[in-house]
């Protein structure tokens, strides 16, 4: 019995300490992570990889080119990767790595950087 409740001491810590980690990260937290890398630290399509990119990565802050497109376009381009809407491919599909929640909060995101509603 005292073996039984030392697990479950032991398992009750490892969850309260790793509860953090499960913790849902921002919109602005999951862009600096997971794409700055190609669309820049100011969305406007200026990251470090386009150097080696034969395509120029979106600018998230062009109010223009961002109001054309619907929230549904961004999210299934986000989800599915850019040969879903016949785009890049260099633009990866995050549907594995970011939950329809967190993919949502990435079109707000989005529509903060370009200070533009929904277009299309």
């Amino acid at each position: 019995m005292r073996n039984n409740r030392v697990c479950l001491s032991l398992l009750a810590s490892l969850f309260v300490f790793s509860a953090p980690l499960l913790a849902k990260e921002s919109a602005t937290d999951n862009y600096n992570t997971y794409c700055v890398q190609c669309h820049g630290m100011q969305g406007n399509g200026m990251g470090l990889n386009i150097r080696d990119m034969s395509v120029q990565p979106r600018d998230h802050t062009d109010f223009k080119s961002m109001s054309a497109r619907s929230n549904e376009e961004l999210f299934k381009v986000i989800k599915e990767g850019g040969g879903a809407l016949s785009k890049s491919v260099l633009m990866p599909p995050w549907g594995s790595t970011f939950s329809d929640e967190e993919i949502n909060d990435l079109v707000k995101y989005l529509r903060v950087l370009c200070k533009c509603k929904q277009g299309g």
